[in-house]
């Protein structure tokens, strides 16, 4: 989601510069299956130009007809997409994805220095930061005037481009104070004005150190700046870990295990991988890592490598919580048969993101439950 709301912020600015209008649409409210769930943008130029996605490909076409409407309009719209329907004629295609998809488009104006898109350029400048974004709409009234991404959380920062009554106001905070508690967006109806209210959780990108910048180590990085995630590379060897190498990383740093350790920042969205193939240095970062709770350890190389780690620290003395224990993953890597480097890396991503996800990594076709969480 950080990288799609990045991306919408880089196309705005260069359609300012360009002085090209722009509609800003957003998945406000899914009933049922669908490909995006809330939260998902996509901004439309008016040369037709697209960035992000509402869906998987059904809706765009149709989406950025509405969207030309809004610019020769200059008013917002809510639309709703059924797509339970088995004969859609009114997008040219059988969609068949059984759900009901309302979106909103809204004009962005430049001069509006609290517009919807640079209410998301907020996002990016809060960095890591807990951030909730509140879009409002009407779904009773589509052409509500008064609807819209309106609103932005971060810590104690608070920025807004509407004067929100205060019902509306008092009914929202309860609303932001659930979403920070419980790191997840939510739909709220609220009595005030009818209104209904997307609040949006805006997930941080998920922070990776690779701790080895050996040739294994490059899909790797590769695979995670593809999917948006802030990359640290480290190693003791300044031959190997270097911007030259790594073009794409947000981060390099050379030094022993206990150096490179101690510049890191690491936190609950913080995932590292150890693949220097280098036994000592694998064992002093693990041993130095122990302080710390990141999310996910991964470990590359045969569970008799970790084992021998583990008793080596043991026998110096060094005091492992079971907790710690438990986020160290070794081999790293979902068993899917990875043999390539750029295989191992696919497998390395996928346990990731199934851990930040507290799924399990098995196949789709064998989960009882909808695929997305109800968030």
């Amino acid at each position: 989601m950080s990288k799609e709301i990045r991306n919408i912020v880089s196309a705005y600015e260069a359609a300012c510069a360009a002085n090209r209008k722009v509609v800003l649409a957003t998945v406000v409210h899914v009933e049922g299956s669908s490909y995006r769930r809330p939260g998902a943008r996509m901004l439309v130029e008016e040369d037709g130009m697209i960035t992000g996605a509402i869906s998987g490909g059904c809706l765009e076409g149709d989406a950025l007809r509405r969207a030309m409407h809004v610019i020769a309009l200059n008013e917002k719209r809510l639309i709703t997409y059924d797509t339970t329907l088995d004969d859609d004629l009114e997008f040219g295609v059988q969609l068949g994805c059984n759900g009901v998809v309302h979106i909103l488009f809204e004009p962005v104006h430049p001069a509006d220095e609290m517009n919807p898109v640079l209410l998301l350029k907020k996002c990016i400048e809060a960095g890591e930061m807990d951030k909730v974004l509140v879009t409002l709409f009407k779904l009773n009234d589509p052409q509500y005037q008064e609807a819209g991404t309106c609103m932005f959380f971060a810590n104690a920062a608070v920025y807004s481009n509407h004067r929100i009554e205060e019902g509306v106001l008092a009914e929202l905070r309860e609303g932001i104070s659930m979403a920070f508690e419980q790191r997840r967006s939510a739909k709220i109806d609220m009595e005030a004005k009818r209104l209904t209210a997307l609040i949006q959780w805006v997930k941080p990108p998920v922070s990776l150190i690779v701790i080895g910048a050996g040739n294994d180590a490059l899909p790797l990085v590769e695979m995670a700046a593809v999917i948006g995630w802030d990359v640290t590379v480290a190693d003791g060897r300044s031959s190997h870990a270097s911007l030259k190498r790594f073009p794409k990383v947000n981060r390099i740093i050379v030094g022993k295990p206990d150096e490179v350790v101690a510049k890191l920042t690491v936190d609950c969205n913080t995932a590292l991988v150890l693949m220097t193939h280098n036994f000592n240095y694998d064992r002093d970062c693990l041993k130095a890592l122990s302080a710390h709770a990141p999310a996910y350890i991964g470990c590359l190389g045969p569970k008799k490598r970790l084992e021998r780690i583990w008793g080596e620290l043991e026998e110096h003395g060094a005091q492992l919580q079971e907790d710690f224990r438990k986020i160290v993953h070794g081999p790293a890597g979902l068993d899917i048969g990875a043999e390539l480097p750029e295989e191992i890396a696919l497998s390395i991503i996928a346990e990731i993101k199934a851990v930040f996800e507290n799924r399990n990594g098995a196949f789709l076709k064998n989960r009882q439950a909808p695929i997305h969480d109800n968030r």
